[in-house]
């Protein structure tokens, strides 16, 4: 496969971008080589500065869930932007995308917009603090919710992938108020929050990790979390960045089965515009400002055209009730078809899945947290990222994210890529 042209805009770009890359794990520094540069995509397929095309199996981690440069939300967002593209001061759609998203989630009654996950999951923990007057948080080695001071502490994503363990610039105070337990294991839950009695103001979670691999909770370690917190009053959040509105209508929340506090979420709701929103109960939500005294503000909040976009893929995901049961379908398939080839090379794999997400990690043993993950053999997995980007899947370039499947995959998308691994089991194998 000739990437000629990536090759000479990498090189490029690292004369007046860090690294060449505006954000770390497109650097292709945990798999090794040399990034693919997009110029354009549409449906399932990805379409590089060469003229390559890929399935894609990211779908700019997660929100092109009805698959890229879909029709009605292009036409709503050029249709928008003939009348302005940001005010700095209320819409109406503002209101209509918070109603939607209120429809379809239960337990938000008040919803705030910014402009990305990491805004919203940064928000939500200052909200929880001024709430609670608490300064401690808890949070999940191997989770990733954004690149604030506070989630830094051994998080997964784009750090486990470069192997930064400290972070420069996170001072001590602020990684001294963040507790880190295990992924899935309640007794450290425990033993953090008799250690810190009275001190901790959330416990915040990816219900579903996708930041260290598609990591599953085991049963009675949610429930378990929800628990704790309404014995010790402490707040309850769920990042639905990843989550959201891509495992059912109403997120983790509804598929799952449990009541977070807060909820998080990111650009799913604008259809991959810069967009995020944090919302939850109204005893919680009405400290913020201008209700309350914890400041929150942000001139691109709610700006028009990431509304218009999320609150059309939105109502679509509403109003096709086999949407999720289709997605969930093809995803299952994949799985399926991957399991078979990698049992047929006698290599040890274990695939998690729920719903359309997906990871694959060369694993004999199960994984379940950040550790589990980390004892992979992800120089294997290098070795198939690369065979199978050469066959034109584009998987994420880290053996600790998760993958997205869109529903604009085809069955015969879907052959083609369990075809491409089994070709690319004998390349690496032989």
């Amino acid at each position: 496969m000739n990437t000629i042209n990536s090759k000479e805009l990498f090189a490029r770009a690292q004369q007046s971008i860090p690294g060449g890359v505006n954000s770390p794990v497109r650097a292709f520094k945990s798999v090794g080589g040399t990034p693919v540069f997009i110029k354009s995509a549409k449906g399932a397929y990805l379409y590089d500065a060469d003229g390559n095309k890929y399935i894609d199996y990211i779908n700019s981690w997660g929100p092109m869930i009805l698959g890229h440069a879909h029709a009605p939300v292009v036409k709503a967002i050029r249709e928008k932007a003939l009348e302005g593209t940001s005010f700095g001061a209320p819409t109406e759609l503002e209101i209509e995308i918070a109603e939607l998203i209120k429809s379809m989630t239960k337990n938000i009654d008040l919803i705030r917009m910014v402009s990305s996950g990491t805004e919203a999951c940064m928000s939500a923990i200052r909200l929880a603090r001024g709430y609670t007057g608490r300064n401690k948080i808890i949070k999940f080695e191997g989770c990733y919710h954004g690149h604030a001071d506070s989630f830094l502490v051994k998080a997964g994503s784009g750090v486990a992938t470069l192997n930064i363990q400290t972070v420069p610039g996170v001072t001590a105070g602020v990684a001294g108020d963040t507790l880190i337990a295990a992924y899935n294991d309640l007794d450290a839950v425990r033993k953090l929050i008799s250690e810190n009695k009275d001190q901790i103001a959330a416990i915040i979670i990816e219900p579903v990790a996708g930041n260290m691999g598609c990591i599953i909770p085991q049963p009675g370690f949610l429930q378990g979390l929800r628990q704790l917190c309404d014995d010790e009053n402490i707040v309850f959040i769920f990042d639905e960045v990843m989550t959201g509105f891509r495992l059912a209508p109403g997120g983790a929340q509804e598929r799952l089965g449990i009541d977070a506090d807060l909820v998080t979420y990111g650009k799913v709701i604008g259809a991959g515009m810069p967009v995020g929103a944090f919302g939850g109960k109204h005893e919680i939500m009405k400290h913020i400002a201008p209700l309350g005294n914890v400041y929150q503000a942000g001139t691109l909040s709610g700006n028009p055209l990431a509304m218009v976009a999320g609150y059309i893929l939105l109502k679509e995901l509403k109003d096709n009730s086999y949407f999720y049961t289709e997605l969930e379908e093809k995803t299952t398939y994949l799985k399926n078809g991957l399991q078979r080839v990698f049992n047929a090379a006698n290599t040890s794999v274990v695939i998690n899945q729920l719903g359309s997400m997906i990871s694959i990690h060369f694993s004999a043993n199960p994984v379940v947290d950040f550790a589990s993950a980390a004892a992979a053999n992800n120089a294997l997995f290098a070795k198939f990222f690369h065979a199978m980007l050469g066959r034109g899947i584009y998987l994420p370039p880290s053996a600790f994210e998760t993958w997205f499947a869109s529903n604009a995959l085809s069955y015969e998308d879907l052959d083609d890529t369990i075809e491409a691994a089994e070709s690319s089991l004998q390349e690496i194998l032989n």
